[in-house]
C-alpha cells in the first residue's frame, strides 16, 4: 500500500455513474421482476459494496465513510446510476464510489436477466472528485 501516514485529514467526496442498458419494456419492470425490486435491491447493494471496497481492490486502504448515495434513474431505455461517497480521510474515495456503482449495475443486470438477456452494463466511469 501507498504510505499516505503524513497527509493530513480532509475532507473528500467521489462521485462515479454506472449505466445498464435494457429493453424499454425491462426498464419499466424493474420494481416487479420475479427476484423482486431490481432498484432497491441494486441501491443498497451499492451501498454495501462501498464498505467492503478494501476487501475486493488489492492494496486499497480502507476508510472510514462518513456518508455515501446510491442514486438510480430510470431511463426509457436503462437505468443510470450515481454513487456518491464521501470521508475525512488521508486519500481519496474514488474506489469507493466506482465499487458503487458498478456493483449497483451488476445487481440490477442479475436480477433483470431473466426477462432480459440482452442487457450492457456500460459507462463506469468517475464523474467528480474533491477534496478540501
Amino acid at each position: 500500500m501507498v504510505d499516505v501516514g503524513g497527509k493530513p485529514h480532509e475532507r473528500r467526496r467521489a462521485t462515479a455513474a454506472a449505466r445498464v442498458a435494457m429493453r424499454p419494456e425491462t426498464a419499466q419492470a424493474l420494481r416487479s421482476l420475479p427476484k423482486g425490486d431490481a432498484l432497491v435491491t441494486a441501491r443498497l447493494a451499492g451501498i454495501m459494496a462501498t464498505k467492503r471496497t478494501a476487501e475486493l481492490i488489492p492494496l486499497c486502504h480502507p476508510l472510514p465513510l462518513t456518508h455515501v448515495e446510491v442514486a438510480i434513474d430510470v431511463a426509457g431505455d436503462g437505468v443510470e446510476i450515481v454513487a456518491t461517497v464521501e470521508t475525512t480521510a488521508q486519500t481519496g474515495v474514488e474506489m469507493e464510489a466506482l465499487t458503487a456503482a458498478s456493483v449497483a449495475a451488476l445487481t440490477v443486470y442479475d436480477m433483470a436477466t431473466a426477462v432480459d438477456r440482452g442487457m450492457v452494463v456500460e459507462s463506469v466511469r468517475l464523474v467528480e472528485k474533491t477534496k478540501g
